[in-house]
């Protein structure tokens, strides 16, 4: 069965009809994105992009406990009703924060090497394989030299009730990607080229049995050798 996914209209409908609900799903979403702040370097990153902001609730997490009390955050998001209500939740720290709607384009109009952090957590499992590489080589524009990338999102499981999981909902996504928002378990480390991007962490975990998998990748310089692993 050929896999369909839901367009960028598709997915601002979808999401701005979800709005705050949105915030259920930190259930399964929360263990992962714990992992995922404790690897990312966040402590020392004194810029932080983050691709699909939701909420804000990460956001806020960020800005009120632990980025460096003068780091800048920019957020992006395709549903007007999410970047809404992040307004809402991050008004109070002024220029600190700044949320941007987009159309669904993966191209933002910043300045190569702007950032520390690139994050995203359950975005790139979304997208087509194609918009998953654009969005990993706008990341490389965007951050520094040795700068974080930082991944979450849904994967497949590595134990018996998590494979069950993981195989119903990608059945369901490709029965109909609208019944999960257009959300499917992938793996994420493939997308990553070696020549870009030196992989940190890479790990998968199974909070209630839905698995996710978190990937902090560190960029390359341009040019820099990379080292093959013996055969």
């Amino acid at each position: 069965m050929s896999r369909r996914f839901l367009s960028p209209e598709e997915a601002k409908r979808f999401y701005d009809r979800v709005g705050r609900w949105q915030d259920w799903q930190r259930f399964y979403e929360g263990p992962p994105v714990e992992l995922l702040l404790r690897h990312g370097r966040f402590d020392s990153a004194e810029a932080v992009f983050e691709l699909g902001c939701g909420t804000g609730a990460l956001a806020q997490r960020l800005l009120e406990e632990i980025l460096p009390s003068h780091s800048l955050y920019v957020g992006v998001d395709l549903s007007a009703t999410m970047v809404k209500i992040a307004q809402e939740r991050l008004g109070k720290f002024g220029e600190r924060a700044r949320l941007v709607h987009t159309d669904g384009s993966l191209r933002f109009p910043f300045e190569d090497g702007t950032y520390d952090c690139f994050l995203s957590t359950y975005v790139l499992d979304l997208l087509p394989p194609t918009s998953i590489r654009n969005a990993l080589k706008e990341a490389y524009r965007l951050l520094r030299e040795g700068g974080h990338l930082c991944l979450a999102g849904l994967t497949f499981g590595r134990n018996p009730i998590s494979r069950i999981v993981s195989k119903v909902w990608d059945r369901i996504h490709r029965l109909s990607p609208s019944l999960v928002g257009g959300c499917r378990p992938l793996h994420l480390r493939p997308f990553l080229e070696e020549r870009r991007w030196k992989a940190l962490i890479c790990s998968v975990v199974e909070p209630w049995g839905i698995p996710s998998e978190i990937l902090v990748a560190q960029r390359r310089r341009e040019m820099e050798p990379v080292q093959r692993r013996n055969a």
